[in-house]
């Protein structure tokens, strides 16, 4: 492989599923034939320091408090993760670290909203969901449910700490921008697939995207996947994958390879398959065959708290 050739694996809303992510990065090593260097997950981690918050405050409060043990230095995260927040997270532990920090070894929060150089890739991010009530409210100490729901909610200034941003290789956001799906509709990319709601995910995100101009956009929330390209007249192409949860593999983990800062090819699950290469269309095309992902978990579905967005 080339000397600065670079495999990045992402990773959709984990809600505390930390074993078997690892053991789905170890698959997808095995079958690229190489380590993944970076890992990047879209929100909705769910890192909860002590297995007390995790059964109190998780989504999916019957699953067991995995994270718990990398805090406690009983495992190790095998690779380096870098997580933006969803608005389903540990927002006690994560607000005093607005620009990002440390959770546990090799485990990084990068914050609320920023851009952060990771192996050589300009890595931009907004943590949260849209909630216009909120988007102008101060962001209180999360002491309660209610002021933790809302700490789930990006804010004015971040955006525009975004929207500043220039020569974006990825932007990482928890919610989809809105009207990538009446994109996909408009050019009758894969008619046979039943497309989601058209009015899925929120206009600031795609503000952003149509002003940033990334190459590549990660996103996650809805726990469908999803692929589209969004081009503007002369500018950068931006290509729009979003992952579903991680319940099963094949939708929840994407991986790109890169040569310098140039993707040259990607693709879904963790066998190593290529969806996608340097040269061809990117969309719904890239996708894996239909299948239904369900929960996998049990009882205990997570809040999405699509209402936000109205």
């Amino acid at each position: 492989m080339p000397q600065d050739s670079l495999l990045v694996a992402a990773l959709g809303d984990i809600h505390g599923r930390f074993h078997r992510v690892e053991a789905w990065l170890d698959a997808l090593e095995e079958a690229r034939g190489r380590p993944v260097d970076l890992v990047l997950a879209v929100g909705d981690v769910e890192a909860f320091r002590r297995a007390d918050d995790h059964k109190r405050k998780a989504a999916k409060r019957a699953m067991p408090a995995e994270f718990a043990g990398y805090a406690d230095g009983l495992r190790s995260m095998k690779r380096p993760l870098y997580f933006i927040g969803g608005n389903n997270e540990d927002f006690e532990a994560l607000h005093d670290l607005p620009d990002g920090g440390e959770l546990a070894p090799n485990v990084h929060y990068l914050g609320r909203a920023g851009l952060r150089e990771l192996r050589g890739l300009r890595v931009a991010y907004l943590s949260g969901i849209h909630a216009p009530r909120f988007i102008d409210q101060p962001l209180k100490r999360p002491t309660s449910l209610d002021t933790a729901k809302q700490a789930g909610y990006f804010r004015t200034a971040e955006v525009e700490q975004v929207a500043a941003l220039k020569d974006v290789d990825l932007l990482l956001v928890h919610e989809w921008p809105r009207g990538i799906v009446q994109k996909a509709r408009e050019e009758r990319l894969a008619p046979e697939r039943p497309l989601p709601s058209p009015w899925i995910g929120n206009p600031v995100t795609r503000k952003l995207v149509d002003g940033v101009h990334p190459r590549w956009v990660l996103c996650g929330h809805s726990h469908k996947p999803f692929a589209v390209s969004m081009e503007a007249q002369g500018r950068t192409q931006s290509r729009v994958a979003c992952l579903d949860q991680a319940a099963k593999p094949d939708t929840a983990v994407f991986w790109l390879e890169f040569e310098g800062r140039e993707a040259q090819r990607a693709g879904w699950g963790v066998s190593g398959a290529v969806a996608w290469q340097v040269g061809q269309r990117w969309g719904l095309h890239t996708l894996p065959p239909l299948v239904e992902s369900g929960d996998g978990d049990g009882p205990g579905s997570a809040s999405h708290d699509d209402n936000a967005t109205a």
